[in-house]
């Protein structure tokens, strides 16, 4: 399907002034962008979608329970506790 535009209405709507030159440019133009858009019908469209650019179900391992660490092993590394408590410093004024 060969699309024409026109081009002098889309700048008049624009409030643009072309010249005779720029007319006949943007013509080609936009009629060259529009066969291109064209071509991308021609592509089979059968496949799904993806929705990822890799598969996941690789990089995913088994929910298992393990061994975790002991409230006193977790304290002993943060950098200030208190009654088995993590402090962190305060972040909201006036709270």
């Amino acid at each position: 399907m060969k699309a024409k535009i026109d081009v002098s209405y889309i700048a008049q709507l624009a409030q643009l002034e072309l010249s005779e030159q720029q007319t006949e440019l943007f013509q080609s133009q936009l009629e060259s962008i529009l066969g291109f858009i064209d071509k991308l019908s021609e592509l089979p469209m059968d496949q799904e979608p993806a929705a990822h650019g890799q598969r996941l179900s690789a990089s995913l391992r088994q929910d298992v329970v393990g061994q975790s660490l002991s409230a006193e092993a977790v304290i002993a590394n943060a950098p200030a506790a208190q009654d088995l408590l993590i402090k962190v410093p305060k972040v909201v004024a006036d709270a």
